[in-house]
């Protein structure tokens, strides 16, 4: 097991921030919606039976934690999970939550 990076008071704080963020059961959807491919905003919103001015404000608040980007294409933003360490996480803590528990 990799130990924990040193962090300053600052990336402490904004590391509880993002796992404040990652709290909310409507931003975990949309992040696992988008783990396979970069999705647009209508998509996003179409599939999970959301408004788009929810989505686009969730999505908002997931681009300032720099767990998704965005990429312009014409008239549409597509978005997708910032980068492996972002999906990694995801995936392990689904793995980590879908596991046998018996022996608890």
């Amino acid at each position: 097991m990799n130990p924990a990076p040193s962090m300053s008071q600052h990336d402490m704080t904004i590391l509880a921030e993002t796992f404040r963020l990652l709290g909310d059961a409507t931003r975990l959807r949309i992040l696992f919606f988008c783990l396979s491919e970069p999705k647009s905003v209508g998509h996003i919103a179409e599939s999970l039976d959301l408004s788009q001015t929810l989505v686009s404000h969730h999505l908002r608040l997931l681009r300032g934690a720099r767990l998704v980007r965005g990429e312009r294409r014409s008239k549409q933003v597509f978005y997708e999970i910032a980068d492996n360490h972002v999906s990694d996480m995801l995936i392990d803590m689904a793995t980590h939550i879908a596991e046998d528990h018996a022996e608890d």
